[in-house]
């Protein structure tokens, strides 16, 4: 495993980075485009979901961290549940729709499973640290 020193090098970070552009493509066209409210929540849900994992990494200890992680995978939930309703309403087909709500999923679980990793940690994070 590679060592990671910055949140960009975080797996689920960049799994979370892939997932915003992917939602982004398909806000700009089709009946989508025009439902600027749906539009917005989606956008700031899956953007939540990178910048929880930034800044809880930044901010150096692992209870914080931890809690920014649950807050990642809420918004996580949330973006699925945005696209149920985009789904439902004819904005995305259901290969899109699957695509997307899989990766939702996975990322769901790479928290999880890192949140778990965390907690059973005895490393506290990077400010507690001691030369």
């Amino acid at each position: 495993m590679n060592r990671v020193e910055r949140f960009e090098d975080l797996n689920v970070y960049q799994e979370a980075r892939l997932l915003t552009d992917k939602i982004y493509d398909i806000k700009r066209v089709g009946k989508f485009a025009k439902n600027f409210g749906l539009v917005d929540q989606k956008r700031r849900a899956v953007v939540s979901i990178m910048s929880n994992i930034a800044e809880g990494f930044e901010r150096g200890a692992n209870k914080e961290f931890i809690q920014y992680l649950y807050c990642s995978n809420g918004s996580c939930g949330k973006v699925r549940s945005h696209l149920n309703v985009a789904f439902d309403q004819g904005y995305i087909d259901k290969q899109q729709y699957d695509d997307l709500y899989n990766r939702c999923c996975s990322i769901s679980s790479m928290l999880a499973h890192f949140i778990n990793y965390l907690t059973s940690s005895e490393i506290k994070g990077i400010k507690f640290k001691h030369d």
